[in-house]
Parts: C-alpha cells; sequence; structure tokens
C-alpha cells in the first residue's frame, strides 16, 4: 500500500473543516463553533447540521425582541450513520427543523386550518406521499400552558419530535408500499416496474428506513442561557468547565453529558428488557447488541428491528435481490417490535456564558464538544477535554495561561491540566477515561497542537498526534480496509468569548433561520 505524501495526508485531514463566528447582541461577546469530519466509510455515513432560529415578532416574548442576537435558539447536530448514509443525510435535513417547529407549536394559539389536516387534497400517489412526508399533514397540537422556558416542556418537545420524526420515517413506507402494491397480495416483484414513479418515490422513502443513524443535538438557548443535549444512540458530547478555587487558582472540568445507549450498557439492557416480555429477556440483548446484530439500543431508521415480521417478509417478496434495496431477513426471534426506540435521553444545564457575567461562580461552563463514537473509540472525555482547554488557553485572550506554546505537548503533562465530574455519566458499566498509567507509552508521547481549526484538533489527535508518521500511516488506508482501525469521525466544537477575543465576523446566512 502507497502512503499519501504529507501533503496529501494534510489535505484529506483539514479539507472539510469549518469554522463560524458570530457577534451577539450590546457586550456579550460572540459564539463560535467548528467542525470537521473525516470519512473512513465510502461514502461517509456521519453527518451533521447547525441552525440559527431567530426570533420575530410572531415568537414573542419568548423569543425575545426581534433582531435581538442575544435571544438566538442555536442548534447542533450530529449524525451517526450505519449501514448507509441514507437515515443520517434525511436527520441532516429535517432533525433540526422538526424540533424547531415543535417548540413553536408551544407557543401558538390552536388553528383549524385545513391545511394542516391530513386527506383529502391529495389525490395522486405524489401528493399522497407528499402529505405523508410533510410537516403539513401533521396536525398542530393544542397547547394546553404557557410556554415559559420551562426545562421540562422543552425537553417534552424535544422528545417529541425526535418520536414524531421517526415515526414518519417507518410508517411512511408502510403506507408506500400499500398504495404501490394496490392491496394486491398476491403480486410479488415480477409484477412491479422498476422503472416507474410509483416504485421509485417507494423506493425513496424505504432507504432512510432501512438504514439507520444515531443522533445528537444540543440546543443552546441564550435567551435564557440553558443547554440541552438529546441523545439517541451512542455519539457523546462533553461539557468542559472552567473552575477556580479559593485561592483564585483555575483548572479544566470536564463533564459528560450523554450515556451511550448500546447493549454494553446495563441501564439500556434494562430498559428494552422490561419494554417485552419476560420470556423474551433471556435472548434480545445478545453480545452486547439488539439480537446479536445492533449495537445502539435507540437509533433512527433500524426497521429491521420495529417494522412486524410479515411486513419485512412482504418486502423480500416485492423487491428482490436485483433491487437496490438489501433487505435482509428479520431476526429470527423478533415478536413484540420495536425493540429500538429513537427517544432521547435529555440532559439540561445551565449556561453561565462567560464569568464576567456571574463573578461570584466558582464554575463556568465554557465549551461544548459533541462526537460520533469515532473520536470516543480513541480518545477519553478527559483528553478531549484537556485539548480543547489547552486550545482555548492559546486562541483566547480571557483564557488562561497555556501549559505550553509549542506544538507539541507531553501527554503526561496535559492530563494533568483537567479533572472529571463524579459520578458522570459515560458508558455505564464501562470506563470511560482509561488510565494513562496503563500505557507504557504514555509518559513518551505527545499530542500535537498545530490545527488552527479546534475540531480537526481533535481528530489529529485521535489518529496519533504528534506522531506525523503514524497519523499519515492511518490516512493512508482506504476504504473499506480502513474500517478495521477507524471509523468516520465528526466532531462539533462550541464555545463562547468575550468581545475582545472576537474578530467580529458574520455569520454565513445558510445557518439562518427564523420562527
Amino acid at each position: 500500500m502507497a502512503y499519501l505524501s504529507k501533503d496529501e495526508a494534510e489535505r484529506k485531514l483539514t479539507e472539510n473543516a469549518f469554522s463560524t463566528t458570530v457577534p451577539r447582541a450590546g457586550k456579550s461577546g460572540v459564539w463560535r463553533w467548528e467542525t470537521a469530519f473525516l470519512a473512513s466509510n465510502n461514502p461517509i455515513e456521519d453527518a451533521n447540521a447547525q441552525m440559527i432560529v431567530q426570533p420575530t415578532e410572531k415568537g414573542g416574548d419568548f423569543w425575545g425582541k426581534k433582531g435581538d442576537t442575544a435571544a438566538d435558539l442555536l442548534f447542533f447536530a450530529i449524525m451517526d450513520g450505519h449501514g448507509g448514509f441514507n437515515t443520517s443525510r434525511l436527520l441532516a435535513k429535517t432533525l433540526i427543523p422538526s424540533v424547531a417547529l415543535e417548540l413553536q407549536t408551544l407557543t401558538q394559539k390552536p388553528t383549524s386550518s385545513a391545511s394542516t389536516k391530513s386527506g383529502g387534497q391529495y389525490t395522486s400517489f405524489l401528493g399522497r406521499l407528499w402529505g405523508w412526508m410533510s410537516w403539513a399533514s401533521r396536525p398542530e397540537p393544542t397547547p394546553t400552558h404557557e410556554f415559559n422556558a420551562d426545562p421540562k416542556y422543552v425537553e417534552m418537545a424535544i422528545k417529541t419530535a425526535f418520536s414524531n420524526l421517526d415515526s414518519q420515517i417507518i410508517n411512511t413506507p408502510i403506507k408506500a408500499v400499500d398504495e404501490l402494491t394496490k392491496g394486491k397480495k398476491a403480486l410479488d416483484a415480477s409484477g412491479l416496474d422498476p422503472a416507474s414513479v410509483e416504485y421509485q418515490l417507494t423506493v425513496a422513502t424505504l432507504l432512510p428506513a432501512l438504514s439507520g443513524s444515531c443522533a445528537l443535538m444540543a440546543l443552546l438557548d441564550s435567551a435564557h442561557n440553558d443547554l440541552y443535549v438529546a441523545c439517541t444512540g451512542d455519539s457523546r458530547a462533553i461539557a468542559g468547565y472552567w473552575d477556580v478555587d479559593s485561592n483564585g487558582n483555575g483548572k479544566w472540568r470536564v463533564e459528560v453529558l450523554t450515556e451511550d445507549q448500546t447493549g454494553r450498557n446495563l441501564n439500556e439492557v434494562k430498559r428494552v428488557q422490561s419494554e417485552h416480555p419476560p420470556e423474551e429477556s433471556e435472548y434480545v440483548i445478545q453480545r452486547g447488541r439488539v439480537f446479536g446484530g445492533l449495537e445502539p439500543t435507540r437509533a433512527f431508521g433500524d426497521a429491521r428491528y420495529k417494522w412486524p415480521k410479515d411486513f419485512q417478509q412482504r418486502l423480500r417478496e416485492l423487491f428482490d435481490e436485483d433491487s437496490e434495496l438489501a433487505i435482509r431477513r428479520p431476526p429470527g426471534d423478533l415478536k413484540t417490535p420495536p425493540y429500538v426506540i429513537p427517544t432521547p435521553e435529555v440532559t439540561h444545564r445551565k449556561l453561565p456564558i462567560s464569568a464576567a457575567q456571574d463573578p461570584n461562580s466558582p464554575s463556568t461552563l465554557r465549551f461544548l464538544v459533541m462526537a460520533t463514537d469515532g473520536l470516543w473509540d480513541k480518545l477519553s472525555s478527559a483528553e478531549v477535554a484537556s485539548l480543547v482547554g489547552e486550545y482555548l488557553n492559546r486562541v483566547s485572550p480571557a483564557g488562561a495561561p497555556p501549559s505550553s506554546q509549542a506544538d507539541a505537548v507531553l501527554k503526561s503533562v496535559l492530563a494533568k491540566t483537567v479533572t472529571e465530574t463524579p459520578l458522570a455519566p459515560g458508558i455505564a458499566g464501562v470506563s470511560h477515561s482509561p488510565s494513562p498509567s496503563k500505557d507504557k507509552d504514555y509518559e513518551k508521547e505527545s499530542w500535537s497542537f498545530s490545527d488552527k481549526n479546534v475540531a480537526t484538533h481533535l481528530i489529529r489527535n485521535a489518529l496519533g498526534g504528534a506522531d506525523e508518521e503514524g497519523v499519515r500511516q492511518l490516512l493512508s488506508i482506504p476504504a473499506p480496509l480502513s474500517r478495521r482501525y477507524r471509523d468516520d469521525l465528526t466532531v462539533t466544537v462550541v464555545w463562547w468569548e468575550e468581545p475582545a477575543a472576537s474578530d467580529g465576523a458574520a455569520t454565513p446566512e445558510k445557518v439562518k433561520a427564523r420562527l
């Protein structure tokens, strides 16, 4: 295998890195976030999305005054697809808007407009299909309370949006297949025309249901200084705090905000077992996986674990091996689906955006890291926090003095700059912070600090850090062989700075939205 040149490896590592700076109102400083991704699968199965929802007159007092950037809602999401990219790419387009719309309904008066009802106005197959997949067919719920940013209502809206979106992904194909076959039970693949519009549209609805994706979403409500992190699957989010002791000395602290929802998590095993008859408890989770196959116990799509067995058998009759749909047999023990759910666990934290806003606070949440499991397979939560903390110390005038200005820092030195939050969730029952002392080379190895983009900075260090030759070797391995050594990696880092640390750059229009 030929290695990439140094320049080729550097280009591959940095070509999908993005940075955004958003000035906030008055003297509140700026929001900054940086995202980077690196493929191992071809095409990549990860996806990501960002959106700023700005207040309008329609939003009322909750959203703030029109044009007030201090009242923005900032959304960030990363998706970790499996079995293909169809589900993750769909979520990149629909997950954040779905949550934003669900939040909006909590501030609106009910309407009886016929445009919000599904039904008779759709007469063609295409029209009905659009109705099944569109928010236009979703009746507006009648609010029973005044939405006042109470975290329990926000959490409820996020969970509802996740569940409703997955319901559309899973149920739309059932309706489409029924429409395609017109109820003819004797019809099989030989009786379908793959070139027809109806066939192609049905296939389009099946693809995101057959593949699957984990999803991790963060909502930052800057009007009320609230942070919400919703996790479905095994991507992870951590928060970095700057803690100051009574002597005025500061140190970074990491808090793991999510719990990896897999068959290795005893909490998830108990939950799955409790949702099905006792006789299924012995085999529903096998070898840390659902029926021995799927590792995440919560995910979008993955209809193989959600559709009734008879519908899956019907699909195999309609779409044979020559179709583009690789429809696998349903699990042999599938009896009471669904066995995989989309409902996220939601974590809420207050956002003391800067120490200047609360000078008496000994602890300030300064950054958020979201990443797919490809990063956490290589780095512990504490390592990620120390890498980001040191990076911010170097680039922010308001940060702490850096440990070093060198492009490489010993791992053993940087490990001393961060502590962990007791009882943080992590991977329940499995250590999420491997002890450096167990690695005989840890005292000699170094982290790299050569990147301008902090998300790329994390990916580089996941691949080997200051070991340039090792990083280049991993980047040179082509797909699909590369999956033996690393997964797709997607990282988003969000932080906020005082005005002095801002360059005043404008926000790209493509990430803006309004309610």
